[in-house]
């Protein structure tokens, strides 16, 4: 049963509810419901609360010093969109599988990642629509689901990441009711939920905690305006927010974890930093449900202290994304010098990731002009999620081109192939599965005119001096600029498609068979061989087989050194069965060559 929430009204079994209120703001404020204004009481901190009878669906809202009713900064409901009254929900009466009570998360080192979108995973770009997909994703060998930020903003479409109302599901995506029912047919198929939130910024649209308390600070900026207050006056509420919400995800809804956007957005000089305090709230409630609830930290900061664990001075979270692994990859097959990309070195830092986990760690970035980064230590490289392709390194592009059209199959499987066979956290950004070729855009719909026209222009100058981009950006205001990023599964069943899956399939399940593949410890990898078209590296693990990773990238050939074998081929990226040619590593007398374009696993002593 879930606790008594300290934002948000809290509910009682006689039909009432305690509506509490932080406004240190206002020297009056009232609760509106069923057409009535009663005012609240003052208390201690500048809580406001008041005891009412209150049902689940009931509307409500809030009046400061006689202004305009407010939506509840904790609001659960925003069935009328976020500029309108908020309504009561009972998690008492969510209804849950039979299983349910006894549902375990996957551990986070064997896990195998789905990143989505839910507006444009599906034609109907609903939850209940993406209920289709998840026996698929789980036979993929899937074991998370990471749902991109699903809380209430303006407008009906947009990546989510303006959200102003935190506690509250975007109704154009079916709002609490069908994200309880996803969560609960994510885990009928053995899918854990990892949810994306957003605790550095609010939306430019609908974001009315300024007028209830000192929510946000002048003292910082982050690259989407005003930071959060984390360390001024009235800071412990506002930490206390934050906290609670991710409490709720986790209790309420029965989320298996969160994916915490840009944790470098949060400047906080406080004694115990905000993801610390996060650790140690959900450390508390996994105790209390006795089940893994997992923390993932987006940052580019390369710091190991967000993974380093709380005893030891870290601020405890479980991984992070790793930027290096996936950047070092992309340049690999594209070349692309651009912007972040002009750091790194294709498959050599590849290698670099695969032995250090950060690329950056103590390295002087050109790009930054500063060293950037500290070394992992102990850190194992499971506790990194790494990828080829993501939302935000697909969606920034101006094209928002998938590797499916910046590369071709042989080198793009090679990718594949590396990013499977790495000490890391595979993750897959959706429709990656078969080979999903349509761009994947920046798109909004903010339905105020200034606003609208202000980000459409400024997604063109952000690309106007953009040198690698010729064309129009497509506007993100355009609806089809939305509709031309929604997925179109009918790929999926087509040769390429098939074949696409039939990769993802087996190098996932390799993953799980190979004890060597499975681990995430960096001391057990030796990289014999990395320039700018190969790589080899032999992963090993005391109780199960040597493997030999090896890569090719070039248009002919290549002979490495492989040592003392026998070495076995039990792989190839050019197996028919993924659309290639055929052919396969010849191993010969402690040498193994690889095909052009192409890449094999091998088994040795």
């Amino acid at each position: 049963m879930p606790t008594t929430p300290r934002h948000g009204p809290a509910l009682h079994d006689d039909g009432t509810a305690t509506y509490r209120i932080w406004a240190p703001r206002a020297e009056r404020v009232e609760l509106l419901t069923d057409g009535q204004r009663t005012e609240m009481s003052p208390g201690p901190r500048d809580w406001w609360t008041m005891r009412a009878p209150a049902l689940s669906g009931q509307r409500y809202a809030y009046s400061l010093d006689g202004d305009d009713p407010l939506p509840d900064p904790a609001s659960r409901h925003q069935p009328d969109g976020v500029h309108g009254s908020s309504a009561i929900v009972d998690a008492r009466l969510f209804e849950w599988s039979p299983g349910e009570a006894t549902w375990r998360p996957a551990p986070l080192a064997a896990a195998a990642i789905y990143e989505l979108h839910i507006g444009t995973f599906t034609p109907e770009g609903t939850l209940s629509a993406a209920h289709v997909h998840l026996e698929d994703l789980a036979e993929l060998g899937v074991t998370h689901v990471e749902v991109m930020p699903v809380a209430a903003f303006n407008g009906t479409h947009g990546w989510g990441y303006d959200g102003v109302a935190w506690y509250a599901v975007h109704e154009p995506y079916g709002g609490p009711s069908e994200f309880v029912r996803f969560v609960d047919a994510c885990h009928r198929a053995g899918l854990a939920v990892i949810l994306d939130v957003v605790y550095n910024h609010l939306g430019p649209s609908g974001n009315y905690l300024p007028h209830f308390g000192p929510y946000l600070t002048h003292h910082y900026e982050t690259p989407w305006g005003e930071a959060l207050n984390l360390d001024g006056a009235g800071s412990d509420e506002v930490r206390a927010f934050i906290v609670d919400n991710a409490l709720m995800w986790l209790e309420e809804y029965h989320v298996d974890g969160l994916r915490l956007d840009a944790v470098h957005g949060l400047v906080d000089t406080s004694a115990q930093h905000i993801l610390a305090a996060l650790t140690d709230a959900v450390r508390g409630l996994e105790s209390r449900v006795a089940r893994g609830l997992q923390l993932i930290a987006e940052s580019d900061r390369q710091d190991p202290a967000t993974v380093t664990s709380r005893a030891a001075g870290g601020h405890g979270l479980d991984a992070q994304w790793l930027d290096d692994l996936h950047h070092g990859l992309h340049v690999a097959v594209t070349n692309e010098a651009e912007g972040y990309y002009a750091d790194y070195n294709g498959l050599v830092d590849v290698a670099a990731a695969y032995e250090r986990g950060f690329v950056y760690d103590g390295r002087y970035s050109v790009v930054r002009g500063r060293t950037v980064g500290a070394p992992l230590g102990d850190v194992p490289s499971d506790r990194l999620v790494a990828c080829v392709q993501n939302h935000d390194q697909v969606g920034n592009r101006p094209h928002g081109d998938r590797l499916t059209t910046l590369t071709d199959p042989e080198r793009l499987r090679v990718l594949i192939t590396l990013l499977c066979s790495a000490p890391t956290v595979p993750m897959l950004f959706m429709g990656e599965e078969y080979g999903e070729t349509r761009p994947f855009l920046f798109f909004s719909s903010h339905p105020e005119p200034e606003l609208a026209a202000a980000v459409s222009t400024g997604r063109r100058a952000e690309f106007g001096d953009f040198s690698g981009f010729t064309g129009e950006v497509p506007d993100p205001q355009d609806e089809a600029t939305f509709r031309a990023s929604v997925l179109d599964h009918r790929e999926a069943s087509t040769p390429g498609g098939r074949a696409r899956w039939a990769l993802w399939k087996d190098l996932l399940a390799l993953r799980r068979a190979e004890p060597a593949l499975a681990t995430g410890r960096r001391e057990l990898l030796d990289v014999a061989h990395a320039d700018d078209h190969s790589l080899a590296v032999r992963r090993n693990h005391p109780k199960g087989r040597a493997v030999l990773v090896l890569a090719n990238l070039a248009d002919e050939p290549v002979t490495f050194e492989a040592g003392p074998g026998p070495w076995t081929p039990i792989w190839s990226s050019e197996s028919v069965r993924y659309g290639g040619r055929g052919e396969g590593p010849m191993p010969r007398q402690g040498r193994v060559t690889v095909p052009s374009r192409s890449a094999a696993l091998l088994g040795g002593h």
